[in-house]
């Protein structure tokens, strides 16, 4: 697995407004590295001398080599493409209108409008990345502000009676995107009862590493 390359740059191109590709030349060998649009000026110049961190990519039709200018934008790309429906177009789309401390910061503040200015991403995706993103990059968690909001309609039986933890986790993960058997399979490991918030960032977790 490649995870950086230090090389010449013998071609750079924009592929979108949210994406780039150079040509890195290490070796010998040349080495096609997508980069996120915001950071081709930061790669280096033609026929410069270049140094990018790499996330390599297995995909069943091919290898792609994601390139980064610092360790932090690929921590934050490989954060990114672990959330529930993000692949690694939209997390470069996210870092070219985000920098890592901003995305955090929108992360922190629950910001779900600076998530919607990356071109896809929709409010439920925002609101889904918001909560997923918390535990993921690291950013300091308070619960108890009104995270829940996000399913709120979800939270609570047709006639308005209160449910159990578990059927609001279930309402919630349901409500984020994530599917019945997803859902089936983390309820059966969390514990019958607890608070709401925890069970949820729990369920939250265990999903991540199931993928």
């Amino acid at each position: 697995m490649i995870g950086s390359l230090r090389g010449v740059v013998l071609e750079r191109a924009a592929r979108s407004d949210q994406a780039a590709e150079v040509l890195l030349e290490a070796g010998g060998v040349g080495y096609r590295v997508i980069v996120p649009g915001g950071s081709l000026s930061r790669i280096g110049e033609l026929e410069s001398a270049a140094f990018v961190h790499v996330h390599t990519h297995v995909r069943d039709d091919a290898i792609v080599l994601y390139g980064f200018a610092s360790r932090d934008e690929r921590s934050c790309f490989e954060a990114l493409i672990g959330a529930h429906g993000v692949g690694p177009a939209v997390a470069l789309a996210l870092l070219s209108v985000h920098s890592p401390a901003a995305l955090r910061r929108a992360v922190a503040a629950d910001d779900v409008d600076a998530l919607m200015l990356v071109p896809g991403i929709g409010r439920k995706t925002a609101a889904r990345l918001v909560l997923e993103l918390k535990a993921r990059l690291d950013v300091d968690v308070d619960l108890e502000r009104a995270e829940l909001s996000v399913v709120a309609g979800a939270l609570s039986s047709p006639d308005g009676a209160a449910i159990s933890a578990r059927g609001e986790v279930r309402a919630a993960l349901a409500g984020l995107g994530y599917g019945h058997d997803e859902v089936r399979d983390v309820l059966g490991a969390l514990p019958a009862e607890g608070p709401v918030e925890d069970l949820l960032r729990t369920a939250l977790r265990q999903l991540a590493g199931a993928r």
